[in-house]
């Protein structure tokens, strides 16, 4: 049983092996040939060509955050449908049916949301 994970092992060591010399060299190649003194043009904030306008601690209001959370429950839901679309001929019926449930959940929750207006950014 263990001489199953003797590959995973040695991909382990071989990682961390490299990762150590890599690190290493590109650490002592860095101070060798790399330039330490950044001038004030280099070590100035940089967005977008241009000063920053405010500070970048500033607060997000919370629609963006229940935006992006629901792009994310929509976006892995859709993604069931691919492993369905898949053995949709094992299934059958039941499954044309499970889906068939699923979706109008989806349009449910969606439709509850839209008349909640939590799709409205103002």
């Amino acid at each position: 049983m263990l001489a199953e994970y003797f590959p995973v092992l040695i991909f382990i060591v071989i990682s961390l092996v490299l990762g150590a010399v890599l690190l290493l060299t590109g650490g002592i190649l860095g101070k060798l040939l790399g330039h330490s003194q950044p001038d004030d043009e280099k070590a100035s904030p940089y967005e977008c060509g241009f000063e920053a306008f405010e500070d970048t601690r500033s607060k997000f209001d919370v629609r963006y955050y229940l935006v992006a959370i629901l792009f994310i429950i929509f976006d892995l839901e859709i993604a069931f449908f691919i492993p369905w679309a898949l053995v949709l001929d094992e299934l059958g019926t039941v499954g044309l049916v499970a889906m068939f449930i699923f979706v109008i959940e989806l349009v449910i929750g969606f439709i509850w949301l839209w008349k909640k207006g939590a799709l409205e950014w103002e």
